[in-house]
């Protein structure tokens, strides 16, 4: 499944890589690998994201180089980590941009889908060569496969971002995605130059938190809210929260993991709400429902992680979520059907 991009890459001269406008470990780490392995294909390589990368991010030596200027010149596109439209919602609103991506050669190189095969998690509107491994942890396990399959030499600054790639998406090579070829990569990274020591170091060193940000989180964790019988528990982040503490801190990542750990609890979701009328929910499940959940909005992602993003008021959102919610987990436990 790699050889027409691979086709698409190796003609290219420069090159933009694209992340969503949700960035993350995996998608910034992603980018900065790609720009690695490029550079030593003799390929300019431009990093792009519509919003500026999250500090916390900051433990990911090189996101200082991700712009915000879509680089006109180059000749072919990258989008990591994500193939739905809504997630580079702000890029595609960029003047230009959208022109450019259908008019230039695009790659889409993802993890998100149930299967090799699953199509459900791509929305894009223009053609691209879309890359996607439901088997991969993360898109760094897709993108070091593309390297094995190209036979490029993964330099050691190569491995310590695709190994902090597959880290971030799972959670420390703990998730249920994590497989036998996830650890086999791993270890060849580890070969290759990664110090997964080092960078746990400089990440948690990154992840301190300020006091004021935990009084916040105690704050956050009171407004924890239960619906269906203990089953889901949500969280609502207004734009006020996210316009003081996002920058330092995702809020949403702050309690999403002590919500999943009340008992009882199948499904978390922390809900942000714009002044533009967006929402955006971010789903951590402990029954294998989170795509289905996600589906429902639009949204996608996987059995256990998904997220969404709509424009509605934050009150029928809930509603919504409730049943897509309720249903999903009936269908799960087999008490109703599809």
């Amino acid at each position: 499944m790699y050889e027409k991009a691979l086709e698409i890459i190796t003609r290219a001269t420069h090159v933009v890589v694209i992340q969503g406008e949700n960035p993350d470990g995996d998608s910034l780490a992603s980018s900065l690998a790609l720009e690695e392995l490029l550079a030593e294909q003799d390929k300019k390589v431009t990093l792009y994201c519509a919003i500026t990368m999250p500090k916390y991010l900051r433990y990911i030596q090189g996101g200082d180089r991700v712009v915000n200027d879509f680089p006109y010149d180059a000749d072919v596109a990258i989008i990591v980590d994500t193939a739905a439209e809504a997630l580079v919602e702000k890029a595609l609103a960029t003047p230009g941009v959208r022109h450019f991506l259908e008019s230039h050669p695009v790659v889409v190189l993802d993890h998100h889908g149930e299967n090799d095969e699953d199509a459900s998690m791509n929305d894009l509107s223009f053609t691209h060569e879309f890359v996607m491994s439901a088997t991969a942890a993360s898109t760094g396990e897709v993108i070091y496969e593309l390297a094995r399959v190209a036979n490029w030499q993964v330099s050691a600054a190569a491995a310590e971002q695709l190994y902090i790639s597959i880290a971030s998406d799972t959670l420390g090579l703990t998730t249920q995605s994590t497989t036998a070829t996830t650890y086999q990569i791993v270890a060849d990274l580890v070969k290759a130059g990664a110090v997964p020591a080092e960078i746990e170091l400089r990440r948690r060193e990154f992840m301190k938190k300020p006091a004021d940000i935990l009084a916040y989180k105690a704050r956050l964790i009171e407004r924890i809210e239960y619906h269906l019988d203990g089953k889901l528990a949500t969280v609502h982040i207004p734009w006020e929260d996210i316009a003081e503490y996002s920058d330092r801190y995702n809020p949403s990542v702050l309690v999403l993991d002590e919500m999943r750990l009340v008992e009882g609890v199948e499904v978390a979701c922390a809900i942000k709400t714009y002044p533009d009328g967006k929402l955006t929910g971010k789903l951590r499940c402990n029954t294998p429902t989170a795509s289905e959940i996600a589906g429902f909005f639009g949204g996608g992602g996987h059995s256990y992680a998904a997220g969404f993003k709509i424009h509605d008021d934050y009150e029928t959102a809930l509603r919504e979520l409730l049943e897509a919610t309720d249903k999903a987990l009936k269908v799960h436990h087999g008490t109703t059907s599809v």
